[in-house]
């Protein structure tokens, strides 16, 4: 018998090859294994919600692990974090109902692309933004109007890295905000689940329109295309986080989604 724990996880993802594990690379999902086998060491491999690219942040990677015996939650993540490197952390530990599986029953995300503005990049900040360099104002003005085509359920090949093995490539964007902020400015976005770049492909394109370089209403023609090379440059990886994911109600996992359960 083992008893199952949904923990919450928070890395800086700079110095990963993404969370899915490596045969000889870093990656988030390793180190935690590592981190419980120190202390259970016939423990299975930690099974987290979604993958993230290499460098991709995470403020709320959720992770089931199962363990050889019942813990107290928050000894249960001392012991962990006692474990692992400082930029990867258990932020919250919680026993699990069994038959919960974050990854199949996951059904909204939030992630935050995070871009810096102004004459020159925040050396404090740069790790975790992606500094867009230019002499006049990015427009985010033209880059909100671009948005609404976007939103509901597509086809989203056009802004699909090639190598996706996703079955489909329909998606729902339930949301996506452009918030400024000092010398900065977050792109919010919220669906049900996201294509292997989608977020970074989407907010490339995005930045265009904001450079000028293409028209706000040109975002209906990309979508429609179905082709990869109709959107724009793929923004790089340190800008993106992870920032929140609801799950089914039904288990109990922190707040339902805004949206519904599913499509």
């Amino acid at each position: 018998m083992t008893h199952p724990y949904f923990l919450t996880v928070a890395y800086a993802g700079g110095a990963f090859h993404g969370w899915q594990i490596q045969t000889s690379l870093r990656s988030g999902q390793g180190d935690l294994w590592q981190a419980l086998r120190a202390f259970d060491p016939e423990a299975p491999m930690p099974q987290g919600t979604g993958r993230t690219d290499a460098g991709v942040h995470a403020r709320a990677q959720g992770v089931l692990i199962h363990t050889a015996r019942a813990w107290d939650p928050y000894r249960l993540l001392a012991a962990l974090n006692a474990h692992l490197p400082k930029d990867i952390r258990v932020m919250q530990a919680q026993p699990a109902p069994e038959g919960f599986f974050p990854r199949q029953h996951a059904v909204a995300k939030r992630y935050i692309y995070r871009l810096g503005l102004g004459p020159a990049e925040d050396p404090l900040l740069a790790p975790f933004r992606w500094h867009v360099h230019q002499a006049v104002p990015l427009d985010l003005a033209a880059m909100a109007d671009a948005v609404p085509p976007l939103l509901g359920t597509h086809d989203f090949s056009s802004f699909r890295c090639v190598e996706c093995a996703a079955k489909t490539p329909v998606r729902t964007l339930h949301g996506i905000r452009i918030v400024p902020g000092e010398a900065g400015a977050e792109l919010i976005f919220e669906g049900s689940s996201f294509l292997m770049h989608q977020v970074r492909i989407m907010t490339g394109t995005l930045v265009e329109v904001g450079k000028g370089r293409r028209r706000p209403d040109s975002l209906p023609a990309v979508l429609a295309a179905k082709d990869r090379t109709r959107a724009g440059l793929t923004a790089p990886p340190w800008g993106l986080c992870m920032e929140k994911v609801w799950y089914e109600a039904r288990w109990g996992m922190g707040d339902p989604s805004p949206w519904g359960e599913r499509e």
